[in-house]
């Protein structure tokens, strides 16, 4: 499972060295080199290892084609995506679109979200902690599920 935070640098080329610890869960997982990176909503930047990313898109395939949150989703993941091949030193390039929509160049951060991975600008998410921190509602909400 991909946990924590990692700050690292997304190089001039765009290519983004996945953590060794993140690198190591690739291959105990057995998941390969290819992966899916897209955005859902044009901020962050997801990596999905391919196999994470085929049950992702069995889940999508479920929901008819004219439902409209479908339609939007499929934008979103098309229009940012792409698959990548992680190359021999552990890097995998970020799709220049989606760098340049999320702003993934230089200092970022990536976060293990349990079966991929989440690339978001370093400087944005401080200030966004710091604008949004956890409230007592968010603790109660959390509470009700055993957190």
């Amino acid at each position: 499972m991909f946990r924590g935070n990692y700050p690292t640098r997304v190089d001039e080329k765009g290519r983004l060295k996945l953590p060794a610890d993140f690198k190591r869960v690739v291959e105990e997982k057995q998941y390969g080199e290819t992966f899916y990176i897209t955005s859902r909503d044009g901020v962050d930047v997801e990596i999905h290892p391919m196999k994470e990313w085929e049950e992702i898109e069995r889940k999508i395939a479920a929901i008819p084609n004219s439902n409209p949150a479908k339609k939007k989703l499929m934008n979103y993941i098309n229009y940012y995506g792409q698959t990548v091949e992680m190359d021999t030193q552990g890097r995998v390039l970020l799709p220049q679109l989606l760098r340049e929509k999320t702003s993934t160049l230089g200092d970022v951060l990536i976060f293990g979200m349990h079966t991929f991975l989440r690339v978001t600008n370093r400087e944005n998410f401080v200030k966004l902690m710091d604008e949004s921190p956890m409230t007592e509602e968010d603790e109660q909400m959390l509470e009700s599920f055993g957190l």
